[in-house]
């Protein structure tokens, strides 16, 4: 199976309107906070799957860290409420891109880029946003959309300084909107 660079799928259905998969988002944020108690996340997810891997490969060490041995102290790290919302997102994105004729292997700007560039981009985006979302205890899911519903100062905070360094780093990096 080849890798395409394109965009869009051939025959694939078009993407929804900005403003009805904004109030499908706000309807899926209210359920997941009648539903679970908590809204969106998806970070603490992979810090829990960091600290299951730890006690599988270095069980003394993960113990005894400061930041995933409380994780692991019960045995059920992957139990939390976190891991099937995101097994849920995944499984779900899977089923949306399937039903829209979207479900392809791709490299989204890899034309523009290159395949290997536009790899090392994503790869240097997702170290960066992933420090960033331990460094506000939480990622855009979180703090952004979840703090954002609830009217938290912190969550307008981050979703203005979110945009701004995206817009930057875009920018930078020869990007961005054509």
């Amino acid at each position: 199976m080849g890798i395409s660079n394109a965009c869009e799928a051939p025959g694939s259905k078009p993407y929804w309107p900005a403003w009805l998969a904004g109030l499908a988002l706000g309807v899926v944020l209210l359920l997941t906070f009648i539903l679970t108690g908590h809204g969106l996340g998806a970070t603490g997810f992979t810090t829990r799957l960091s600290a299951w891997l730890g006690d599988i490969a270095a069980p003394q060490w993960t113990l005894a860290n400061d930041y995933l041995g409380p994780l692991v102290e019960d045995g059920a790290v992957l139990s939390s409420w976190i891991s099937w919302q995101v097994v849920g997102v995944f499984l779900g994105a899977l089923l949306s891109a399937w039903l829209a004729g979207r479900l392809a292997w791709r490299i989204e700007g890899a034309a523009s880029a290159g395949r290997t560039g536009r790899l090392l981009k994503a790869l240097a985006g997702g170290i960066l946003a992933g420090i960033g979302a331990r460094i506000a205890a939480g990622c855009t899911s979180g703090v952004g959309l979840s703090g954002a519903a609830v009217l938290s100062v912190a969550g307008f905070v981050f979703l203005g300084a979110f945009f701004a360094a995206g817009l930057i780093a875009a920018r930078l990096s020869g990007g961005g909107v054509k």
